[in-house]
């Protein structure tokens, strides 16, 4: 049984059909997050904060066609969502919300949704005030 306060996930891996880019992509967003790679196999990608990798990135290597995930990042900021914004978005990535309160959620939820390279739907967001 997990402890009060440990998250229900260890970590999370995504396949990307250019490893590559997604790598350079999310060395970009995750550096305002506090994210960087902390463990790097050449194809195999582990990004976290500190030496524990959470989010890993790989090639394509099972399964048939695009199968999209909601990745959500947490930020220490609203100032780290929108740093993470700026970032995704000189990279060229397609905005599919920009920066803003989400209070349908919770009156403290500030997010930002955009397109990983592959399609996939990346958010940050903070759950504290400004």
């Amino acid at each position: 049984m997990l402890a009060e306060d440990e998250p229900v996930l260890d970590h999370l891996s995504i396949q990307c059909a250019d490893t590559a880019g997604s790598a350079a992509f999310y060395d970009a967003v995750l550096a305002p997050l506090g994210g960087s790679r902390v463990m790097d196999f050449g194809q195999v990608i582990g990004f976290g904060i500190d030496a524990k990798p959470e989010f890993w990135i790989g090639p394509r290597e099972t399964g048939e066609g695009f199968r999209e995930c909601h990745i959500a990042f947490a930020a220490p900021s609203r100032v780290a969502v929108r740093r993470f914004f700026n970032a995704a978005t000189r990279l060229g990535a397609h905005v599919l919300h920009e920066p803003r309160l989400w209070p349908e959620y919770h009156p403290n939820y500030y997010g930002t949704f955009v397109r990983d390279p592959d399609g996939n739907n990346v958010e940050a967001v903070c759950h504290a005030t400004e």
